[in-house]
């Protein structure tokens, strides 16, 4: 199982003091406010930095590090990806699961394999879950309760409520 999992990624300084503007890719961004410290990824290895300060701005959060307090000090953090371990992840509610737990899950439905899930889109409505099947083609699964009868991240599979079709074939 991974150790890490990513959250944000550095984009660049902001101000004179050490501060860097991140981007997140947390659907909880008060999580940011709650963090003491983080991994910072420098070629596969990470390295553990200490969380000095988080502030939100309109559409973003800044962040400060202890002991580096310039810009030229976090210059070499831009472009890096910052990372949590297992004890700082978000406990979801149930029902719901990270993508990095559904992407790689078996899909089953009527007692068949349907496909792997390969990637979930994000939409306003609900989010789409991509299924490779053995043929290759994709299939666009919404994502939700209606369809899912169960999903195991452990075991990494999802089961289908049984019925019809899912998709009309173009053939």
């Amino acid at each position: 199982m991974n150790d890490y999992f990513l959250i944000a990624r550095i984009i660049s300084i902001f101000g004179k003091e050490g501060f860097v503007k991140i981007s997140s890719f947390s659907d909880f961004p008060e999580r940011f406010f709650k963090l003491s410290n983080v991994f910072i990824d420098f070629f596969g290895v990470k390295k553990e930095f200490f969380v000095e300060e988080v502030r939100q701005k309109k559409n973003f959060f800044v962040l400060k590090f202890k002991n580096f307090n310039s810009s030229e000090d976090v210059q070499i953090l831009i472009g890096r990806e910052i990372f949590v371990d297992k004890e700082n992840v978000i406990q979801l509610p149930e029902g719901y699961f990270f993508v990095h737990d559904l992407v790689g899950s078996k899909v089953i439905r009527n007692n068949e394999k349907l496909g792997i899930i390969t990637d979930v889109l994000s939409y306003p409505a609900n989010d789409v879950y991509i299924v490779k099947n053995a043929g290759g083609r994709e299939i666009l699964l919404p994502a939700i309760n209606d369809l899912i009868l169960s999903f195991d991240s452990t075991k990494k599979v999802m089961i289908l409520k049984p019925g019809g079709k899912l998709y009309e074939d173009e053939d």
